[in-house]
């Protein structure tokens, strides 16, 4: 662009009172004629542009305004932006007026130095980058956690579960140990009767077939038979229900989306998997209301209540009951878990859904497992409430919404 000499004599049409209130103000100001040539600079620009470098000039503040952004202001009216200028670093925000009508050969440009504003930007950006990178290595290591204490739990549950499994699947081995001996008899029993059948006077073998009827025991087989296949039957059907209840436990997946599932089925499977560590001291009484099915991660959900009954289970030295009960309030179902065990103290009840806070023996908790279930409610939007009294017992209350807000569904989806 071309320059015409700065000069306090009155430019164009612009009138004295305009240029003195350029003057006073603290912005860089310069009043461009419609060819684009600078016509005033005011002294805030001639010192802005002295900050350039020696000898700069306002009309080399103007030149680094790119072309396309005057054609950008004369159609929209104006333009703004920042030019980065490398040496000495500085960024300047510019904003370019055109007039319309008929002040359409007014034009002019201010330019303010952002390089504090930019910096801190700057720093800003980078903090909130730092702080991404934190939470998602927060959000991993909770992940991590999360699965370390369901794998701590699920192996913790190993034993009673191969326990549970190896009882039916040991007397069903017996049974067919058993059964194979009766095969064996009833087939020289049915040959037996095959060449006596097959002889010339048949009646005349009648004596060797009670003979061998009682050799093999024939009455007691025929006696025993049903029970032994009716025992097996029933280890079969304990074994193919612990797996079923295993399936059910992990069904979904964290990463799918949540899905009307059946909670009362959830805590029955999750009590079978449990049961070898209750079933010694512990009597369960249940009192199911009416539950409809909740909108959840059915395999989430079923660690909270896994993790639940271990801890009323581990509360109970000898001998006590687990109560379970559910229900559904104004579009929330709930679940309780109650125990006769030894209880918390008030001061702990504070603290026990804080991470790594345990009330047992060093070795036997790990302090995540109430913090998991806190976590893992929180994100089904539901809550957990407690009460205790110690030497009476503790209450869990899981309380879950049926369905999950509109924006959790969309998202999901």
């Amino acid at each position: 662009m071309s320059e015409r000499p700065d000069t306090s004599t009155h430019p164009g049409d612009w009138s004295d009172d305009m240029l003195w209130a350029l003057a006073a103000v603290d912005t860089a100001v310069l009043l461009v004629d419609p060819d684009g040539a600078l016509v005033h600079a005011n002294e805030a620009a001639r010192l802005l542009a002295m900050r350039l470098g020696d000898g700069s000039t306002p009309a080399q503040l103007l030149a680094r305004v790119p072309d396309a952004a005057w054609d950008a202001a004369v159609i929209d009216g104006r333009w703004s932006g920042d030019l980065v200028v490398d040496e000495p670093p500085i960024v300047l925000e510019a904003r370019l007026y055109c007039g319309r009508g008929e002040h359409a050969g007014r034009r002019f440009a201010t330019f303010t130095d952002v390089s504090a504003r930019s910096a801190r930007e700057g720093e800003l950006q980078q903090r909130h980058d730092e702080l991404q990178r934190t939470y998602r290595r927060l959000a991993g290591a909770q992940e991590q956690l999360l699965q370390s204490e369901k794998m701590a739990s699920i192996g913790q549950l190993a034993a009673g579960v191969a326990h549970e499994i190896n009882n039916p699947i040991g007397y069903v081995h017996s049974n067919l140990g058993t059964l194979q001996e009766y095969t064996g008899a009833l087939m020289a029993l049915i040959e037996g009767y095959a060449n006596a059948l097959g002889a010339d006077d048949p009646a005349s073998c009648r004596d060797a077939i009670r003979g061998m009827r009682e050799r093999l025991d024939f009455d007691f087989i025929s006696g025993d038979l049903p029970q032994l296949l009716s025992e097996s039957r029933e280890g079969i059907e304990r074994v193919t229900k612990i797996v079923q209840d295993l399936k059910d436990f992990s069904r979904v997946g964290r990463d799918e989306a949540m899905r009307p599932s059946d909670l009362e089925r959830g805590l029955e499977s999750t009590l079978n998997i449990v049961w070898n560590d209750l079933k010694y001291k512990v009597r369960v009484e249940k009192h199911y209301g009416e539950l409809p099915l909740v909108e959840c991660h059915a395999s989430e959900i079923n660690q909270v209540l896994m993790n639940l009954l271990i801890n009323a289970g581990q509360s109970i030295a000898e001998r006590g009951t687990i109560s379970l009960a559910t229900g559904c309030e104004d579009d929330e179902a709930w679940i309780s878990i109650a125990d006769s065990g030894c209880g918390i103290a008030e001061e702990s009840l504070q603290k026990i859904f804080d991470p790594f806070y345990t009330t047992k023996p060093i070795g036997r908790g790990t302090g995540l497992g109430l913090a998991i279930c806190y976590s893992i409610v929180a994100k089904h939007h539901g809550r957990i409430e407690v009460s205790s009294r110690l030497g009476v017992g503790t209450t869990f209350r899981v309380v879950l919404p049926v369905r999950q807000p509109a924006g959790v569904a969309d998202a999901q989806a």
